[in-house]
């Protein structure tokens, strides 16, 4: 039997939440500086030409399919929680700058409701 390997290129999407209209990453994105935000930009092209992983210390897991992709510009860290989704969809769901050693409960629970906000309505992202 001959394999074929799959090229299609994994794409990233922006949470939006339906009914208020926010994105929280977008949001947060454009209120930082151009550098940061380039910076920014160019860890999230890795991550989508790297399927969605990349080794330590630039992502990680956090809890179920929820990973974090690490940006640190000068002394800050910034922070951003995403799943892998159908069809080779990377989803970005929140975005946040971690100022404790520890990802902070709250955080998460914004990133696990946008989670669940994606399941719940998976033909937006398709």
């Amino acid at each position: 039997m001959i394999y074929t390997e799959d090229t299609t290129e994994y794409r990233v999407k922006f949470f939006k939440n339906i009914q208020s209209g926010q994105n929280p990453v977008l949001e947060y994105l454009k209120k930082l500086g151009v550098k940061e935000e380039t910076k920014i930009l160019k860890y999230i092209e890795f991550l989508r030409l790297n399927k969605g992983y990349l080794e330590e210390p630039y992502s990680g897991h956090i809890r179920g399919k929820i990973r974090e992709l690490r940006v640190d510009f000068g002394h800050s860290k910034h922070r951003i929680f995403y799943f892998i989704f159908a069809r080779k969809t990377i989803i970005l769901l929140h975005a946040f700058l971690k100022k404790t050693s520890k990802t902070p409960i709250s955080e998460l629970k914004k990133a696990e409701k946008n989670y669940q906000h994606v399941l719940g309505n998976p033909t937006v992202y398709e």
